[in-house]
């Protein structure tokens, strides 16, 4: 049996992980990934935490999370290809949309 700690110790380390990726990467498709992985630790300690307390409310809530990430991967892809359609470009110190 693995203690909780260490499900959320690996929750804040993909967590940090992601953060970081955000604020250093500048490829448009990092930063999303970056997000998507923030997400999934975030799901990863109420998964966790749902266990310990022995709620099911917390792994419904991570479903919904799911879902709702789903639709927006697929929501921030189309944004990202109309973005480099009219850019030629995925790199966000060269993006400025304010422009023409």
């Amino acid at each position: 049996m693995v203690p909780t700690a260490y499900y959320l110790i690996l929750s804040a380390i993909l967590f940090s992980m992601g953060v970081a990726a955000f604020l250093i990467k500048r490829n448009i498709i990092s930063i999303f990934m970056s997000i998507e992985l923030m997400l999934n630790a975030v799901n990863l300690s109420f998964v966790a935490f749902a266990h310990m307390w022995h709620q099911i409310q917390g792994q419904i809530f991570v479903f919904f999370v799911m879902v709702v990430a789903a639709a927006e991967a697929a929501v921030g892809l189309a944004i990202i290809i109309a973005i480099f359609r009219t850019r030629r470009t995925l790199n966000v110190d060269q993006i400025n949309l304010l422009n023409s």
